[in-house]
């Protein structure tokens, strides 16, 4: 549900384990780029494209928060893009040459804390595929608030995806809208999305007792049922151009302020 004019609109607060996005796009690019010892502890090419992430954080709400934590003495190519974007940067220094640097656990301590002190925060998103962030989802969900995920497709962990309320694929942020996919592939991912839609519907209809369902509601459930779900992965440009292409499968009308949904 939107608020309404008179309520202020929740606050975004944007929290990125920054190391973990640029690694996973170096061993996309090369297995083995990032992870050898000798790769990490040098000056890193700028490979994350933030002000797509930014843009996808303030579609959610004013951002309150734009924290990213990384050894910052390695990631100085990335200095005018993340001053550009307004991020806040929290300096990590690793206690040894091949330890982790705690960002993780640095995160999640910040973000249990500005939940408890900042009440217009209604969205938390967090920048990596890191199971490590599994307890965080249980906190922010037992809070109330809503937990985002973004991470890249090849290295995010499944588990962490599925505990996130909503999971973006840092892949499907940055990627040429105007590309389409093969044919044959279009056709497996459409008849994935028919199937989380038949259920979604299903499913929303035996709870209202009413074979007509709205369409936000359609699309909370889908979120619901697969928090990575997202139509450009079946070929479509959004939700609204999907419930386009299934008119064989399902009915449209429009009511006084919202569309209305039932299957055929």
């Amino acid at each position: 549900m939107r608020p309404s004019a008179s309520e202020p609109v929740p606050s975004v607060a944007l929290y990125w384990d920054f190391e973990n996005l640029h690694a996973s796009l170096c061993e996309a690019r090369q297995e083995g780029a990032y992870s050898k010892q000798d790769n990490r502890f040098r000056v890193q090419e700028p490979l994350i494209d933030i002000q797509a992430v930014v843009d996808l954080a303030a579609s959610f709400g004013p951002i309150a928060i734009n924290r990213a934590y990384c050894n910052w003495q390695y990631f100085s190519r990335y200095r005018d893009a993340l001053l550009q974007s307004g991020v806040e940067l929290i300096q990590m220094f690793p206690p040894g040459g091949s330890a982790k640097n705690g960002a993780d656990i640095k995160l999640c301590l910040d973000a249990v804390e500005d939940m408890g002190r900042f009440a217009h925060i209604g969205t938390l998103i967090i920048v990596s595929g890191d199971s490590d962030f599994m307890p965080l989802s249980q906190k922010v969900k037992a809070a109330g608030r809503t937990l985002m995920g973004v991470g890249t497709r090849q290295n995010t962990n499944r588990h962490w995806a599925k505990s996130c309320h909503e999971f973006r694929y840092y892949d499907n942020l940055v990627q040429d809208p105007d590309v389409p996919g093969t044919p044959p592939a279009q056709s497996l991912q459409s008849d994935a999305a028919k199937d989380i839609f038949r259920r979604a519907t299903r499913l929303l209809a035996a709870n209202q007792g009413d074979a007509w369902v709205s369409q936000s509601a359609l699309w909370q459930m889908i979120k619901r049922l697969d928090s990575t779900f997202d139509p450009k992965e079946h070929g479509f440009a959004n939700f609204m151009a999907m419930l386009q292409d299934f008119e064989s499968l399902v009915e449209v009308r429009q009511d006084a302020s919202e569309l209305m949904v039932r299957l055929r």
